[in-house]
């Protein structure tokens, strides 16, 4: 049976039950760790307390916002009780400033860069949405990945325009969420900044994509990013950046992904692109005037992509430690 389309409470107990199985999973589990001496050998238990689940970092932190984001939503479902207790257990002030320990070792550099980053900012949004302590308790690791963005971005002379983990555009689009909900006015300021000066100009993009390991759009994600930055200019940005949307092309970010085999790990990313691009393309044409020729387009391609790949949210670890947050970006109001 086809799953719902719209955030209901059947979807939303579904997605909270599949986050609540895998966010304390802590096997198999992929690190993201330099190792710089014998004392960094150790079980990642010990490095992460709060985020050890979910086959990796950054899809536990994902995981978590998942949890946070369908308790706000659906507060009635079943599942409630348990992700408060979770969360009760998780964010508490030692085990925070165990992973924002982590963060000072001397291989802690580039952990995460920049795709945890943006996620742990991510949830941290959304914590602020909730009548709870989970937001102040967290905050020392969100003003430690904070840091991290002033830091790093300066740095960056050109974007990371790819469809995994080093995107810029896809970090740097959940963090502005952050810095909105906190009114955060320097990171929004230097996030939009880099923004305007990697990809104001970027005309008549070719979309060069899927490539296979894929799970965002290039393309799209970029075009989402600038739709933070520009407002009421987007359109127009948007008309010189893919002139011929309307017509469909260039047809590949039209066309859901086909993914061969849900059993690995790589090749299952492309559900995941089908899903961030239902996100992307429901986005823009929400930022899109009524009467402009791509916005009936952009809305259908939405409908397909997610169409694509919501009966696929679980079934194979190799999705199911990930995916549920990708169809959330993509229904959540």
């Amino acid at each position: 049976m086809s799953s719902s389309t719209e955030l209901n409470a059947e979807t939303a107990s579904r997605f909270a039950a599949i986050a609540l199985g895998h966010v304390r999973q802590p096997w198999p589990h992929k690190a993201d760790h330099v190792f710089m001496g014998a004392g960094d050998v150790a079980p990642h238990q010990d490095f992460h307390p709060i985020f050890f689940g979910s086959y990796d970092w950054h899809s536990c932190v994902h995981g978590y916002w998942t949890l946070a984001t369908l308790l706000r939503l659906h507060p009635d479902i079943p599942e409630a009780t348990g992700i408060r207790a979770l969360f009760d257990d998780a964010f508490t002030p030692a085990k925070v400033a165990v992973e924002t320990a982590y963060l000072s070792r001397p291989g802690s550099r580039g952990f995460e860069r920049p795709y945890g980053w943006g996620w742990l900012l991510m949830l941290q949004a959304e914590l602020l949405r909730h009548d709870d302590d989970w937001f102040a308790h967290l905050r020392p690791l969100a003003d430690g990945f904070v840091a991290r963005f002033h830091a790093y971005i300066p740095l960056a002379s050109y974007p990371v325009r790819t469809g995994v983990h080093s995107s810029t555009a896809f970090a740097i689009t959940l963090a502005l969420e952050y810095a909105d909900a906190i009114d955060d006015h320097d990171l929004a300021a230097l996030l939009k900044a880099s923004l305007r000066r990697w990809h104001l100009d970027d005309v008549d993009c070719q979309a060069w994509e899927p490539s296979g390991e894929d799970f965002l759009s290039p393309a799209l994600m970029e075009a989402e990013a600038m739709r933070h930055v520009l407002g009421a200019d987007f359109p127009a940005w948007f008309d010189r950046f893919l002139p011929r949307a309307a017509e469909r092309l260039p047809a590949t970010l039209f066309t859901p992904a086909t993914v061969s085999d849900r059993t690995d790990g790589k090749i299952a990313h492309l559900d995941g692109l089908n899903l961030s691009r239902a996100w992307c393309w429901k986005n823009i044409a929400s930022a899109l005037p009524e009467d402009h020729p791509a916005a009936p387009v952009a809305k259908d391609a939405a409908a397909r992509h997610l169409a694509s790949a919501l009966d696929h949210v679980a079934g194979d670890y190799m999705g199911e430690h990930w995916l549920a947050s990708f169809a959330l970006l993509a229904l959540r109001p």
